[in-house]
């Protein structure tokens, strides 16, 4: 049976310059930023559900060992803390050589709790990679929205202008949009139905990816962390055999 690649066409519907940037060489440093919130740990409406942590230490588990042996990957996670819920921003390390072991166990001991300190968290990942000096790459794997007034649109701005080459993915992992909390400031003008951490991807030529399972965030941290698509066009990718 033939599957569509959520990947792919994320892919497909970017324009040349963004595609390219995409795609990026592996010889540059990257940062993981993996949400470590409170709702990473919620049910929803049917406790039946698997939550969104335990689904992520498989992805994590399973993509890692595929990804790390080939580019510097270091680990930011926000959420949990011991004060103010939306200062729990923590850079585990920088960019090393095979973090897969590093990221794994830190993602597998993680106790989600804290808000979402998004705009922040970027920031502080681009400054680890030296943006203004150096080429680099940040996924953003994220469940939901600003929660801590920052403004997504606003960095991802900002950081384009000042950067070298830094290129932002976002991936959403079961994400929900709220269009009416009081601290994502940015969302309501954001009309397209998608939560406001897109902007960090559009304004820095990155993707934007949702995903709902686990085979679908393994497909997107490959593709955006890893090398296999490297100079791949965006129409080989569009149909992914499943």
């Amino acid at each position: 049976m033939w599957r569509t690649s959520v990947l792919g066409l994320a892919l497909a519907a970017m324009s040349g310059v963004g595609a390219g940037r995409a795609t990026s060489d592996c010889a540059t440093d990257a940062m993981l930023v993996f949400d470590g919130s409170g709702s990473m740990v919620e049910f929803g409406y049917d406790w039946r559900q698997i939550t969104r942590i335990a689904e992520a230490r498989v992805a994590v588990a399973k993509s890692m060992p595929q990804i790390a042996p080939h580019r510097r990957i270091g680990l930011l996670i926000y959420g949990p803390n011991t004060g103010d819920s939306c200062t729990g921003i923590d850079v585990r390390f920088g960019p090393r050589a095979n973090a897969a072991e590093p990221i794994i166990s830190a993602v597998n001991a993680l106790s989600p709790g804290g808000l979402t300190p998004l705009a922040n968290s970027v920031q502080v990942a681009a400054e680890v990679l030296q943006y203004p000096d150096r080429p680099g790459v940040i996924v953003v794997v994220t469940d939901g929205n600003e929660t801590c007034g920052g403004r997504p649109c606003a960095t991802g701005t900002a950081i384009s202008a000042a950067a070298k080459d830094l290129t932002i993915h976002v991936i959403g992992f079961r994400a929900v949009v709220d269009y009416w909390t009081w601290d994502n400031p940015e969302q309501e003008a954001h009309i397209r139905g998608d939560m406001v951490a897109r902007c960090l991807a559009d304004m820095t030529g990155g993707l934007y990816v949702k995903t709902e399972t686990v085979d679908e965030l393994v497909e997107a941290l490959n593709a955006t962390l890893g090398c296999p698509i490297y100079g791949a066009r965006p129409e080989d990718l569009a149909i992914l055999p499943g």
